[in-house]
């Protein structure tokens, strides 16, 4: 019988992925990897090698990592109840098959034994790297922890996956539970004519209008939500759509409160069985900051040298809207801020972010920023044909360096080439840019199958990846015109898209972005500066209709207006760090107030003051809640590669924004590294010197 989700395809042929195929699939997948994990266990120890122990291990795992990331892919870009429940079905026995992996008294003898080998002592560079970490791995994932201990950690770990699971579906189906559907423009004024004319797109795909008989649907999904508060006059609409946005993960059907606390209360359970006092300690053990104390005392340093600038910015958009109402001075009420604070910007400014939209056409940006990519790493990236099959049609899809089309999950989605300047195929690469219903929310990258150079008689390996986002779509025969803002997340998961397809590590784990947590920021935030320098901007920024670059007064005012409420920004981010950070240093099962007032309390000096206080964020932070790690006690890692990338970005500023010779450094020093070497040292590596800690709030204009 064929078994889809395990073809050894290189191009994926997703629609033979049925969700009907998933259980046996990754069933076999299972059986496979516990027979060879057993066949590298149980080998000759007396003939014990790198390539036997280390490399075996992890080829041994490679065949279900890339079927169950295909199932997981698919349940965040394609998301039906069947291919739900099939995924659900299999997350347990997945989870608690990896669970016991660092577990298996055998497998730890077999890497410790050869750790001790003359051959293992002698190792250097990347192969020394890779036998010093797997150790640290296995011992942090309790490989020394007695049988009982052991057990409960398997258990936990299985607890885990599905209470995370269970929040992110609570979250998908609480976004999309909502929504307003208008009868009219009445209530609309202010809003820009795209945003408009999108919500009549929606409503008419949504069957719930007609040409004839318009009607317009918002949704709490960004390019929906944000113009329309930011921009709607209407303050009772702003209003709304606010209590709508705070419904997702809290209340009803889908409250995502007591997954928090039980996620909470498992992952304080895990470090302590491991020997640390918290979370945070247990997860930043192997990262750059190495405990949860350091990365506090990063979040509050930072707090210390913004709150004046903060407390400022509060007050002068709190009189703005007071002069602007002919009211007296008070507290804003949170459907306000983005409002008037976007009011403001425009008048202090004469600055409207939307006079920018006409410069971002998503082709265009998508085309400028390969370009930019081409000429400063040395690559070339080339669009295949893209075809989508629905319905029962399984077609057979073309193998690497064939012509013909290559098959996609969605119409919508594209697919690239990545070579070297003298043709040689590094990676491959999905896009799929734009919301649907069945779609996660947010943008993010990701790599279905991993690669290596050539290394002896091992040929190199493609890498796979993908890069989705949920970035304003096209309207009738208008093409998708992105904000700015969206722009620098099409260029921030390029970064981490780019970290990837270049590594060039012969060691798979030690690869791409497998890298500290705090460090995996600093491609993707670096390649954010390309959207605000003009060199660069020329590239891609061309109005849609006439192909002119920006006029050099929007360009001034653009940057004239970067670094406005500049403090809240960055205390809204700082805010989450700490939040995350606190939660995941205490013990849980001690907090004797309920989820808002706690949030509230640990937070205080970091919120924006409102009339109404909001929720907490943390129902719906699925950046901490959605699996088993993900960003856990690790969110301040955007602050702390924010100092690298800021840092990073004065050379090219130096040398020449699109100056082949840094590019080339960068992806030599950095990108094409991977884990191989100690972050710090590929950072020195790149700029010659330790990172210079006011870098980012001199480029944020609060140094």
């Amino acid at each position: 019988m064929p078994h889809p989700f395990l073809e050894n395809t290189f191009h994926v042929l997703w629609s033979t992925l049925k969700p009907e195929a998933v259980e046996a699939d990754i069933t076999k997948a299972l059986s496979r990897a516990e027979r060879a994990l057993n066949k590298v266990i149980n080998q000759d120890r007396g003939h014990l090698t790198f390539e036997r122990v280390m490399l075996g291990y992890e080829e041994a795992l490679r065949d279900l990592n890339e079927s169950w990331g295909l199932v997981t892919h698919l349940d965040s870009v394609c998301n039906s109840a069947e291919l739900r429940d099939a995924h659900n079905k299999m997350l347990p026995k997945v989870s608690a098959f990896f669970a016991k992996i660092p577990l298996n008294e055998h497998l730890w003898d077999l890497v410790l034994t050869y750790s001790k080998t003359e051959e293992a002592r002698a190792l250097t560079g990347v192969r020394r790297r890779c036998m010093d970490e797997s150790l640290a791995y296995f011992r942090q994932h309790g490989a020394e922890l007695p049988a009982e201990k052991k057990k409960r950690l398997e258990e936990i770990e299985a607890e885990l996956s599905q209470a995370t699971q269970k929040y992110s579906e609570n979250v998908l189906d609480s976004t999309n539970a909502w929504e307003l559907v208008l009868d009219s423009t009445d209530r609309l004024k202010g809003l820009p004519v795209s945003a408009i004319d999108a919500a009549r797109a929606d409503a008419e795909a949504k069957g719930l209008s007609t040409p004839e008989a318009p009607k317009y649907r918002f949704t709490l999904k960004a390019p929906s939500l944000i113009p329309l508060m930011e921009h709607a006059v209407d303050d009772a609409l702003r209003q709304e759509v606010w209590e709508g946005n705070i419904t997702v993960g809290r209340g009803g059907n889908y409250d995502n409160t007591e997954l928090v606390w039980t996620i909470l209360r498992l992952r304080h359970e895990k470090a302590q069985l491991l020997g640390k006092p918290n979370f945070a300690d247990y997860i930043l053990e192997r990262r750059m900051a190495k405990s949860g104390a350091t990365a506090m005392n990063f979040t509050e340093e930072i707090h210390r040298k913004v709150k004046s600038a903060f407390d400022r910015e509060i007050i002068a958009l709190q009189e703005y809207c007071a002069d602007q109402k002919q009211d007296s001075l008070r507290l804003l009420e949170p459907w306000e801020i983005a409002y008037w604070s976007e009011k403001r910007r425009h008048e202090a400014y004469d600055f409207d972010q939307e006079e920018l939209r006409p410069y971002f056409q998503v082709n265009g940006v998508l085309s400028g920023m390969f370009r930019i990519a081409e000429r400063l790493f040395d690559i070339r990236i080339i669009e295949r044909e893209a075809v989508f099959y629905g319905g029962d049609t399984g077609p057979s899809s073309t193998q690497p360096n064939e012509s013909g089309p290559v098959e996609v999950w969605h119409p919508e989605v594209k697919f690239y080439e990545v070579r070297t300047e003298g043709g040689i195929h590094i990676g491959s690469f999905y896009a799929d840019w734009h919301p649907r219903d069945s779609k996660r929310s947010g943008a993010w990258m990701n790599y279905l199958k991993g690669g290596w150079p050539s290394v002896g008689e091992r040929d190199r390996r493609p890498h796979l990846g993908l890069i989705c986002g949920n970035m304003t779509p096209p309207v009738g025969d208008k093409p998708a015109l992105l904000t700015h803002d969206e722009v620098c997340t099409v260029f921030h998961e390029f970064g981490h898209l780019l970290h990837q397809l270049l590594g060039n590590v012969e060691i798979p784990s030690m690869n791409g972005v497998n890298v500290a947590w705090d460090f995996v920021e600093l491609p993707s935030q670096l390649l954010e500066n390309f959207c605000w320098a003009r060199e660069s901007l020329d590239f891609f920024a061309k109005h849609y209709e006439t192909g002119e670059p920006i006029p050099d007064k929007l360009f001034n005012k653009m940057i004239a207006a970067r670094n406005y409420m500049s403090a809240v920004g960055t205390m809204r981010q700082l805010g989450f760090g700490k939040l995350d950070l606190d939660l995941h240093m205490s013990d849980p099962a001690v907090v004797d107030v309920d989820l808002d007032t706690l949030a509230r309390r640990l937070i205080a000096d970091y919120l924006f003051p409102t009339k109404t206080e909001a929720p907490t964020m943390a129902r719906r932070f699925g950046h901490l809640f959605s699996s088993p790690v993900g960003y856990a006690a690790s969110y301040y890692s955007y602050k702390w590669a924010e100092v690298l990338d800021a840092d990073a970005f004065t050379r090219f500023q130096d040398e020449g924004v699109l100056n082949p010779t840094v590019g080339r450094a960068l992806r030599d020093c950095i990108l094409s590294k991977g884990n191989s070497e100690d972050p710090a040292k590929l950072f020195r590596d790149f700029m010659g010197r330790d990172p210079d800690p006011n870098a980012l709030l001199a480029r944020a204009g609060l140094a």
